[in-house]
């Protein structure tokens, strides 16, 4: 690059990945109506290319072409080169990462499109060497070549671009016929993407900023409980242990940050979601089912407290968020001078805590984009509290204790201050997402209290939420409920009644959870190609009905709903929801095969339809003293393939109504009993104690 070069138009651009660019001989400009409008007035193609700050080809490929006089005369003479950061805008990236996997079969960064002012693409590929080698046309070859193919064969470009076009459209909406020998390898994709993508240094995946995107988690452990895979579980445990350590938790009141700005999970944005919590919460209960490690029990039941104080309406259900500004400023609320801490504590216990949570007289973080310590501290430790308890030897429970005690201090002293705004709306589909992580750990941690707490919820949803067909509203606030539900709402309640199911064995949540199922398909399922529209064909008309699989910050409404759909199919018997699974996942195939790793959530539901589910029906008294025991015992394990049902006195004609496949299953000998059933096949009844924990065991090592 001349080192006397000006700045091209992307100079004031915010983007890092962009501003890397902004001194290239390259023209570029960013993605918007002056670029393109120059495009048809010059009546030159368009060069679009798309990366990110940390991708190694893409550097590669700057240094080699865009900073190459040569290119860049090329460039300049006969494209409009357009720059796009993928992080930035994952909407341009994932229509021409679509394209590109069409043309080529592959996909990944640089992703290097040509297309026509109108943005319809004629040629794809990734990287590209400045010269040509290996067959692998150079950008100083294919450049002149497009260049004449554009201004003496343009039909055939323009013909090639609407084939193009209707092919990716098509690949959009065709099913796949063959979606398991398809699908059979992609969980194992989705682990080697996640593998390459995973920060070995500071754990969680990518560098900066990190989301907890935490079905990414709940994903690695049902792979690694398939393929045995270490790996899999090591990611998640340091994931889950580098968020509790890092300054994304709240140390003091609980609770997970939005997300780290930062690669070192320190320095976060502070506001919380309630959908963070309940994923969070499920993810930790999975963990501590998978592996015994209390802290994760010990975290979910913190998160769980910070839910039911600050989160919980009088009435039932949970309000959605916290800001994370207080009187203007960003983070106010939770941060503190070494000053503060001492005066709070006394010398003795500030000490402990200050060392512990790395407290600093000059603060211990920089502000975003500044290298200035700002003298205010987030809260952070480096080790796990097991592990300062173990190696403070004699010293660490007094240690432990001493935390503990300076905690309390500092959240009462904190609860004074003026808190961050709070988003007091109850939406249904997060409140879903919260009842199921009240579940999962009732089950797990055996705690009446929690499936209380998720009883509350769901009737307030139940009574004051859904009309007697099924039909739900998505929004409660202030004694007004307003806008029909969505997607995600029946997908996430729905699951949040599956899980309520399995706690209580109350059968109305069960029932509701198939009244939901029922107006659901009726309303918005693809009846022609598949899959669930976000909308209801009772919905305000919109330009057009969009079907989402991607799973972002949340499991899609799709992904969900495979693994509602999955789990019904098995607790009733109905073979015709299992058809239906069948036709969501092949109208997603293709677009999930491009990014597994983008589609975690669809995988976990994935890895139950292939592999299968496990049936236990239990027949006993619900609060039989051996029908618990068999339940806890269940319920500490690690199965997540597992549907379990209760036929007792109570509920017998209508379980049997349900699930007719249980009419004639019975109690032998007046003992609870027992019955598994494993890849459409059944073992005989059991109803001795320790001959049924043996083969729940067997079911938690396959």
């Amino acid at each position: 690059m001349h080192q006397d070069h000006k700045y091209n138009k992307l100079k004031d651009e915010k983007s890092p990945y962009l501003l890397q660019h902004s001194q290239n001989p390259v023209d570029w400009f960013p993605w918007g109506d002056e670029a393109f409008k120059k495009a048809k007035e010059k009546d030159k193609p368009i060069f679009l290319s798309i990366g990110y700050s940390t991708c190694h080809w893409c550097h590669v490929m700057e240094k080699e072409s865009f900073e190459n006089d040569s290119v860049a005369e090329l460039l300049n003479e006969s494209f409009i080169s357009v720059k796009v950061d993928r992080e930035e805008r994952p909407d341009i990236d994932n229509v021409y990462m679509a394209v590109c996997q069409a043309i080529t079969g592959r996909g990944g960064w640089p992703l290097t499109i040509l297309m026509t002012p109108d943005k319809k693409p004629f040629y794809a590929a990734t990287y590209i060497p400045r010269e040509s080698r290996y067959g692998v046309p150079g950008m100083l070859e294919l450049l002149p070549a497009i260049s004449l193919l554009w201004k003496n064969k343009r039909h055939e470009l323009l013909n090639s671009a609407e084939a193009i076009i209707n092919a990716v459209s098509e690949n959009n909406r065709k099913e796949c016929k063959n979606i398991r020998l398809i699908n059979k390898e992609l969980p194992g994709k989705t682990f080697d993407q996640l593998y390459s993508i995973f920060d070995e240094e500071y754990a969680g995946f990518g560098r900066a900023p990190k989301f907890p995107t935490v079905h990414n988690l709940t994903f690695l452990l049902r792979y690694w409980r398939r393929s045995g895979n270490a790996l899999a579980l090591e990611m998640v445990e340091r994931t889950l242990e580098a968020m509790r350590m890092g300054g994304i938790y709240d140390h003091i009141g609980y609770g997970i940050h939005r997300y780290s700005t930062d690669r070192h999970w320190l320095l976060p944005h502070f506001e919380k979601m309630l959908y963070d919590q309940a994923m969070m919460v499920i993810t930790l209960t999975e963990a501590y089912q998978a592996t015994a490690n209390m802290e994760y029990k010990t975290t979910a039941e913190e998160i769980l407290r910070y839910i039911e104080r600050d989160m919980t309406y009088s009435e039932g259900g949970f309000y959605s968020a916290e800001d994370a500004d207080s009187e203007g400023i960003e983070g106010k609320f939770y941060v503190w001078t070494a000053a503060e801490i001492e005066e709070i504590l006394g010398k003795e216990q500030a000490e402990i805590f200050i060392k512990i949570f790395n407290v600093r007289n000059e603060g211990n973080f920089t502000k975003e984009h500044s290298n200035n310590l700002t003298g205010k501290n987030i809260l952070y430790t480096t080790e796990s509290m097991q592990n300062i308890r173990i190696w403070n030897g004699e010293y660490g429970d007094y240690i432990l204790r001493s935390i503990e005690k300076s905690r309390k201090k500092l959240f009462t002293e904190r609860d004074k201050r003026i808190h961050p705004s709070k988003d007091d709306k109850i939406l249904t589909d997060w409140n879903g997402l919260t009842i199921a992580a009240f579940c999962k750990a009732a089950q797990a941690f055996d705690n009446e209290n929690y499936m209380k707490t998720a009883m509350k919820a769901a009737n307030f949803f139940m009574e004051n939420m859904t009309d007697t067909d099924g039909k739900m509203k998505h929004r409660y606030r202030d004694g007004e409920v307003a806008i029909d539900a969505f997607l995600e709402d029946y997908a996430f309640f729905t699951w949040g009644l599956i899980e309520l199911y399995q706690t209580t064995f109350d059968v109305k949540y069960l029932e509701h959870a198939l009244k939901l199922t029922d107006y659901q398909i009726a309303h918005f399922n693809d009846d022609e190609n598949g899959g669930f529209f976000h909308t209801s064909d009772k919905a305000e008309e919109m330009i057009f009905r969009s079907k989402e699989v991607y799973d972002g910050a949340i499991p899609s409404g799709n992904s969900v709903t495979i693994m509602n759909l999955l789990r019904l199919a098995k607790i009733t018997g109905n073979t015709e929801l299992e058809e239906l699974v069948d036709k969501t996942l092949r109208v997603f195939a293709e677009k999930v095969k491009s990014a597994p790793a983008g589609h975690t959530q669809f995988m976990s539901a994935l890895d139950l339809a292939l592999n299968g589910s496990v049936e236990i029906v239990i027949v006993g008294e619900k609060n039989d003293s051996k029908t618990r025991e068999i339940l806890n015992f269940i319920n500490e394990r690690f199965i997540p393939e597992k549907v379990v049902i209760l036929k007792d006195m109570n509920s017998s004609d209508r379980i049997s109504k349900i699930a007719p496949y249980t009419r004639d299953m019975v109690m032998a000998d007046n003992k609870t009993t027992v019955h598994i059933c494993q890849n459409h096949t059944c073992k005989l009844p059991l109803n001795d104690i320790e001959k049924i924990k043996e083969q729940i065991e067997a079911l938690s090592h396959i």
